[in-house]
């Protein structure tokens, strides 16, 4: 037997190891697999009408739940920047930082899709920079994809990244890293003109290769419109239900962002009420001597 080969059985084994890990699984949410989800899943779902959760996550913990829970992409977002980091908006946040956000929660899951976000200035210059960033996300932190903004701007960035192994996924509609030059955070895409174009950028990030297309802010019925025009997953927020996907911030989910929420946010439980209510209990045992009570003390 040459050095390397493996007996007939062996050989039979890894070929089925193999091809299970080739099929796409029939469900996306809570689907049990020994794999993460990949572009394929994504595809499959697509083509079967299968909607799908995304959420944000920035930490081990944090994504560690979500997995269990069935998610099965989680989006590694400079939103971080808002809501985590504690920045005004999202331009600041840096690669180091996204690197380091993005290996913990990859360390943090077993099963999700872990797409990381290209931050502000970390591809606009040239589709290399672009490359060279996007594989310091891969070979540092271990995602899956890398996620940026734009349609035909970033068009020669995303066929270079597909090119080079780096799946891609695109932004589209209200996109955060240009928050000065919208002077805000308006709704994209109203009226025929805005319309034709980010129809136009879908379809652009399409044929560059991009295997997802997150559409943010933009009238409902123009992403229903996008949806079907594409045969890549278009995945939501606030653009209606008619995308295949939809994702929200994790801290605006679960209640843990303070002050106004955009529209489009629905708040499944209030953690921050939750985790202020903790605090206070515990200080309470605290200044009244009852914590640490006998069973917290060794002796």
């Amino acid at each position: 037997m040459q050095h390397g080969s493996l007996p007939p059985a062996q050989k039979s084994d890894a070929a089925a190891e193999k091809a299970a890990a080739d099929k796409p699984q029939q469900s996306l949410y809570g689907g049990v697999t020994s794999r993460r989800v990949t572009v394929r899943d994504l595809a499959a779902a697509k083509q079967r009408g299968e909607r799908w959760p995304m959420l944000t996550a920035y930490d081990a913990p944090t994504a560690a739940v979500f997995d269990e829970a069935g998610i099965p992409v989680l989006l590694v977002g400079d939103s971080a920047g808002n809501c985590h980091l504690g920045y005004e908006n999202t331009v600041p946040v840096t690669m180091d930082e996204m690197v380091m956000m993005s290996a913990a929660v990859v360390r943090g899951t077993k099963r999700a899709m872990i797409v990381a976000d290209l931050p502000f200035g970390a591809y606009q210059e040239s589709p290399a920079q672009a490359l060279r960033n996007a594989v310091r996300l891969m070979k540092e932190a271990g995602v899956g994809a890398v996620k940026l903004e734009g349609g035909e701007r970033s068009a020669a960035a995303t066929e270079l990244l597909v090119q080079a192994g780096v799946p891609v996924m695109a932004h589209l509609g209200l996109t955060p890293q240009s928050v000065h030059a919208f002077g805000g955070y308006p709704v994209q895409g109203r009226g025929d003109e805005a319309a034709h174009q980010l129809l136009r950028d879908a379809k652009t990030a399409q044929a560059a290769g991009a295997f997802a297309v997150v559409l943010e802010a933009v009238p409902a019925e123009l992403a229903t419109q996008v949806t079907s025009s594409v045969h890549i997953p278009t995945v939501g927020i606030g653009a209606g239900v008619g995308c295949d996907a939809q994702v929200l911030v994790w801290t605006d989910m679960a209640g843990m962002t303070g002050g106004r929420v955009p529209k489009f946010v629905k708040q499944y439980a209030d953690l921050r009420a939750t985790l202020g209510d903790a605090a206070r209990a515990f200080s309470a045992d605290v200044i009244g001597g009852s914590f640490p009570a006998a069973e917290h003390t060794f002796h």
